[in-house]
């Protein structure tokens, strides 16, 4: 009994961060109803600035540093003030003009953040793993049986009083007042002589110093990386879910609660009857198992904001797939295939296999608006499942590849399911939490993952070698060929899915459930249909990863790497095809990127430019590249050719008061 209460006050550390961020969240959804996937990287931050100033006496920003001397308190002031500041440049540069963009940009605005601050951290700190002295105190206490140190106790008991002290800001201070009135109302904050802008400004402000305080307090319990922190925003979310968005309390006591739980499952997992399948990752899962539960729960009465504009979703372009232009596509892809070697085909090949994958968000997110954050993981796990398939079972090509892509097929409708009572930013929070449970539970345990790796049969057909690499080649043309193949099948059947009746069904759903269903449409089919076409069209990605890599490890598939590349899809362009396939040019590890480590050798800027971009893309047009080409040529005017002394010149026709307005947008 004992070891259980050691493990208990062990998980106080853990806990209070999880409270802390949550109520980061909170705060931040009450003043601007955006959900800030990077709360848990901005609070990083602040620990990196404070364990820097203590070691080197420097305080390092973004960009240069400034001597200030290793003073403790100038280190936790300046620590939480960085911090404070953070938030508030990033709310006025980013998410103060997107106060009327679409969920959508909102959400990629906020992983853009992320892969942002990561990068930063990366090219400041490096990469090395931090230890980083206590801040509170830390003697070993005797009680009972067990033996512990103080600080989490402390820790959990800071975590406390700042819970009381921001109830008691939005219960009683004017502006917190004002604050929770804008939640309800936005329009009436106005009429009352509020400004939601410099409220909400306050929430970014006071959220991020107060997690940056207890991330700089709870450094010394866990080692100070680069994904420590922003990964805790899964748990932190689940947490944030069960206070329904609105109740510091309840943030505060399930976040202690659910470190507790895990601390608890981790010693469970040394027990020698514990399964074995069991003991890795199992406290990882738990965060996405009070997810779902929490949405199923009360999903549809989770609190929104009363906002005073609409936000318009971003438009849809229809492709129409011209036999010319698909001609002229495959005959580029074999002309890089031919006129490259070594990395550079690599790095074609690679551009190929992304924008398969990338293909898959443009249907279940740019068709029907389900913001999934899991194709990656999805991919992974056909990629994993491929492995098994054809060491194991002894499967051929390509039916060991069908079948690992129907495997992810089924895997990405059952992550889909919480769509059928949750949408937007909240369907995103389930889908990033399904694609940490598969890293941890999945692809890094031992039982399921061998430590030696996950070999996987080179393809063949009809006896030709259809394998990546030979001796003296990096990528065989034959492998380039197979993959453009894949590729040119999945785009014009993704392309023929805008114009056909499912296609249609999507976008209704997309623009409108109700009026959706009001027409007939089943809303649950057809979400569950874009899911399950997005999770076999992202399996065949995760099956080409693996075939070309030879054998699969983790790192292939990490949230982090999802998320980078969803960065990459947005900025292509998420609502079409052509925007699908630019993302897999500038894709990590693409053709894109080779060239331009080639030329201009960013290494770790690559993120930072990914990150900055996918913010200002979300900032000056939600469609992305590709979508604001397509925009610009639907807004030229129809009109016919006359003749005139230069020429042949257009002449814009008047409208048609009885015309129909035809638009691809949807």
């Amino acid at each position: 009994m004992d070891s259980y209460l050691l493990f208990l006050i062990i998980g106080l550390g853990t806990g209070a961060v999880y409270a802390a961020l949550a109520m980061g969240l909170v705060v931040v959804h009450k003043g601007t109803g955006t959900i800030n996937f990077a709360q848990g990287a901005m609070a990083m931050y602040g620990a990196y600035v404070y364990d820097e100033i203590r070691k080197s006496g420097q305080l390092v920003l973004p960009v240069g540093s400034v001597a200030v001397g290793d003073s403790f308190v100038v280190a936790l002031v300046l620590g939480v003030v960085v911090s404070a500041l953070l938030g508030l440049v990033v709310y006025l540069a980013a998410f103060r003009p997107l106060r009327t963009a679409p969920p959508l940009a909102n959400v990629v605005a906020t992983v853009g953040l992320m892969i942002i601050m990561q990068a930063i951290v990366v090219l400041r700190f490096g990469v090395s793993a931090r230890a980083v002295a206590s801040v509170l105190p830390n003697e070993v206490v005797h009680w009972g049986g067990i033996a512990f140190s103080r600080d989490r106790i402390y820790l959990a008991a800071v975590v406390s009083v700042i819970g009381v002290l921001l109830w008691a800001w939005f219960r009683f201070s004017r502006a917190g007042l004002a604050t929770r009135a804008a939640s309800e109302n936005e329009l009436a904050a106005c009429l009352s002589g509020y400004s939601p802008a410099r409220l909400a400004c306050g929430t970014w402000v006071l959220s991020s110093g107060v997690c940056g305080l207890v991330a700089i307090l709870a450094a010394s319990t866990t080692t100070l990386n680069q994904t420590n922190y922003t990964l805790q925003i899964v748990p932190a979310l689940a947490v944030a879910l069960i206070a329904r968005f609105a109740s510091l309390a309840v943030a505060c006591v399930a976040g202690l609660t659910l470190g507790a739980v895990q601390s608890e499952l981790g010693f469970l997992a040394s027990r020698q009857w514990w399964p074995g399948w069991a003991e890795v990752g199992l406290a990882d899962a738990v965060p996405f198992v009070v997810i779902v539960l929490a949405l199923f729960a009360f999903g549809d009465a989770l609190p929104r904001r009363g906002v005073a504009t609409e936000r318009a979703l971003p438009p849809v372009f229809r492709s129409r797939n011209r036999p010319a232009m698909i001609a002229l596509g495959v005959a580029g892809g074999i002309a890089a295939l031919l006129l490259t070697s070594g990395s550079y085909r690599f790095g074609v090949v690679s551009s190929m296999i992304f924008a398969v994958i990338a293909l898959s968000w443009v249907v279940v997110t740019g068709l029907v608006g389900q913001i999934s954050l899991a194709q990656v993981a999805v991919a992974g796990s056909a990629g994993f499942a491929l492995s098994k398939l054809t060491t194991e079972a002894g499967l051929p090509f390509p039916i060991s590849m069908f079948a690992a892509a129907g495997f992810a097929t089924v895997l990405g409708v059952l992550a889909g399911l919480p769509a059928l009572r949750i949408r937007g930013a909240q369907l995103a929070v389930v889908t990033l939490a399904a694609a940490v449970t598969l890293d941890r539970f999945v692809f890094r345990n031992p039982y399921f993952s061998p430590p030696g790796g996950n070999p996987i049969e080179a393809p063949s057909l009809f006896g030709l070698d259809l394998g990546v690499r030979s001796r003296g080649e990096l990528v065989r043309l034959p492998f380039g060929l197979l993959v453009l193949t894949i590729l040119v099948i999945v785009a014009v059947a993704v392309g023929n899915i805008t114009r056909s009746d499912t296609g249609r069904a999507f976008l209704a759903v997309r623009s409108n459930e109700r009026a959706a269903a009001a027409a007939g449409i089943d809303v649950a089919h057809t979400k569950l249909v874009a899911f399950g076409i997005a999770s076999f069209v992202a399996g065949l990605g995760g099956c080409l990863i693996g075939y070309s890599r030879g054998e699969l490890s983790a790192d292939s598939f990490g949230p982090l790497v999802g998320l980078s590349l969803l960065a990459f899809v947005y900025l292509g362009g998420i609502t079409s095809v052509s925007g699908g396939l630019m993302a897999g040019l500038f894709a990590p590890l693409g053709f894109g990127y080779v060239v331009t480590d080639r030329a201009i050798d960013l290494d770790d800027h690559y993120l930072l430019v990914s990150g900055l971009g996918l913010v200002l893309t979300a900032l000056m047009n939600p469609s992305g590249i590709v979508g604001t080409r397509r925009a610009k040529q639907e807004a030229r005017p129809a009109g016919r050719l006359r003749m005139t002394a230069r020429g042949p010149r257009r002449v814009a026709l008047p409208p048609s008061p009885m015309a129909p307005k035809v638009s691809d947008a949807r």
